[in-house]
């Protein structure tokens, strides 16, 4: 039997990505493999963070009987899941599911990409000011298609000059979804759009969260 360490499942709307504004099922799981400075879900992501051991048939039921079509499995970093894959693998069997996963950059996607009906990646690209850019898997570009994203959380300007960098090194536009979103209360919304402008960078998203702006930017479970 397999089984999950679910921290939380809950139904909102995406706040962010290709879907921002739609109606969502939610799950998360515990434990993260990194500890970025602006993190917004600490209280998930240790060893020691309190969880729901579910099975993979509980987890599944769940999501059948939520009778939503947008499933976002989030963390922490769910990939660190032992048996995610089959998780995947059975979500994957459902064609009227949309599954987006939400992976740190650090994980290599190449097996979970090759599942029959894989998830859609909405891979980050750590900058700077995350401190946890040195654990970035820069191979998982290879394997994104035009149903994954990227997202780049920048909280300066130094931030922005990086991941235009990145984006261009890597030419993921074109190839993928590109977002970049502001560390909440960190840059100012302005200069993320007046970098944008000023680089010509045609293709690229900004985005907000919605989710901390409709409620607390602290609330769980939204």
């Amino acid at each position: 039997m397999f089984n999950y360490k679910v921290v939380e499942i809950f139904e909102s709307i995406n706040g962010e990505g290709k879907k921002a504004g739609q109606l969502a099922l939610f799950i998360r799981f515990q434990k993260c493999n990194l500890n970025c400075s602006y993190c917004d879900t600490k209280w998930a992501n240790s060893d020691t963070s309190p969880y729901t051991l579910m099975s993979l048939e509980e987890l599944y039921n769940k999501v059948v009987e939520s009778g939503i079509k947008n499933i976002t499995i989030t963390g922490g970093e769910p990939l660190l899941q032992e048996n995610i894959g089959e998780f995947l693998k059975k979500l994957g069997e459902n064609l009227d599911l949309n599954i987006e996963i939400e992976t740190n950059g650090s994980i290599n996607l190449k097996r979970f990409s090759e599942i029959k009906n894989s998830p859609s990646f909405t891979m980050d690209y750590k900058l700077p000011s995350s401190n946890m850019e040195k654990y970035m898997d820069l191979d998982n570009f290879r394997y994104l298609t035009e149903k994954d994203t990227v997202k780049f959380v920048a909280g300066d300007i130094k931030d922005l000059e990086k991941a235009r960098e990145v984006i261009e090194k890597y030419s993921l536009v074109g190839k993928c979804a590109v977002y970049i979103s502001p560390v909440f209360g960190k840059i100012e919304l302005s200069s993320i759009v007046e970098f944008i402008k000023k680089y010509k960078l045609n293709g690229v998203n900004m985005q907000l969260q919605m989710h901390k702006i409709i409620w607390d930017p602290e609330a769980k479970g939204v």
